[in-house]
């Protein structure tokens, strides 16, 4: 254990109870400064130890030189690493919160697969419309049961995981794909896929979920070969990075129904365009990547860092910490 004063600054928006959690764990002889701006930020980095940021700097490296620890308080840095903030060459440990956003995310696509199960999006616009369903159109808002459904993961890290095992409450099959290297045994998944399946899995997916980190490796992983791989009648969900998908294939698919829809928290450029196509798609669920933004977040985000501290204090291993030449 270290007994070392170390310096710590935040922009991060902390309740006063996370706070107060964050200088005890921090240590008594430890300077905790939280501050509200960019500007006092960067005043504070040249003697900051530890920084917990969505904004570092791109001079991060040259103006805190004694920095030995960033606490990133989102899930993925691919945006750091793009504009050189964070590269592989760095003498800081980088730790992310995916752990922190699982619940939330694997609450979202839980709800947007009883959306698109249910199809509660067909029976609010006729709520909007004042219209009460008859007939055929009653027959026509039947929906299907999420139970024996498969649901294809592609990227089984916190957040992928965490959907797995909400999803076996509705007696879901699971697959599940990543890249990293093992067997094809897992306790939250039917079954395992290496990436060179991929296609297959698609094929054999009602609902795929995309949760993989943005690398180089998967940048426009999903194009049309893989959106023509899959089912007509199966639903597409992003809630990775836009990039993941060739934008372009993915509206060709959900105009002409090589799918059957598609929910999407991210695209490829944020704000989305006005003019972009997939506003007006029927067949899409929109929504301003904001799948992981709860009323809890701040406080897991608290919580993670507060272990955090204890585990930089005692010289353990840190969670979530990321592998800048892996990129996640």
């Amino acid at each position: 254990m270290t007994n070392d004063a170390l310096t710590l600054v935040t922009d991060f928006a902390f309740g006063a109870d996370d706070q107060r959690a964050v200088r005890a764990a921090a240590g008594p002889d430890s300077r905790v400064e939280f501050v509200s701006d960019v500007a006092a930020l960067r005043l504070a980095l040249p003697t900051a130890d530890v920084l917990c940021t969505f904004r570092p700097p791109n001079d991060l490296a040259t103006i805190a030189p004694r920095l030995q620890w960033l606490q990133y308080p989102g899930a993925g840095v691919d945006n750091l690493i793009r504009t050189g903030v964070l590269h592989a060459g760095l003498t800081f440990k980088v730790t992310n919160v995916s752990s922190a956003n699982a619940q939330a995310i694997a609450e979202y696509t839980l709800g947007a697969m009883l959306i698109f199960a249910r199809k509660w999006d067909e029976m609010l616009r006729l709520q909007e419309r004042k219209e009460w369903a008859t007939g055929r159109a009653w027959g026509a808002l039947r929906g299907f049961e999420l139970q024996e459904k498969t649901l294809g993961i592609v990227g089984l890290g916190a957040i992928g995981r965490r959907v797995a095992q909400l999803a076996r409450a509705f007696h879901m099959r699971i697959l599940g794909m990543r890249r990293t290297p093992g067997g094809l045994d897992d306790p939250d998944c039917d079954m395992l896929y290496p990436a060179d399946r991929l296609l297959e899995m698609l094929g054999e997916s009602d609902i795929v979920l995309v949760s993989v980190p943005l690398t180089e490796a998967t940048t426009n992983l999903i194009g049309e070969q893989e959106l023509r791989a899959m089912r007509s009648n199966a639903f597409f969900i992003n809630v990775a990075r836009g990039e993941v998908v060739q934008e372009p294939a993915l509206i060709r698919a959900l105009r002409e129904r090589w799918i059957a829809g598609a929910a999407l928290d991210v695209v490829t450029e944020e704000p989305l365009a006005r003019t972009s196509p997939l506003w007006s798609l029927p067949n899409v669920l929109l929504t301003p990547h904001m799948s992981g933004l709860t009323t809890g977040y701040a406080h897991r985000v608290a919580q993670l860092f507060v272990e955090n501290l204890r585990r930089f204090r005692h010289g353990e291993q840190l969670l979530n910490e990321v592998d800048l030449q892996r990129g996640y």
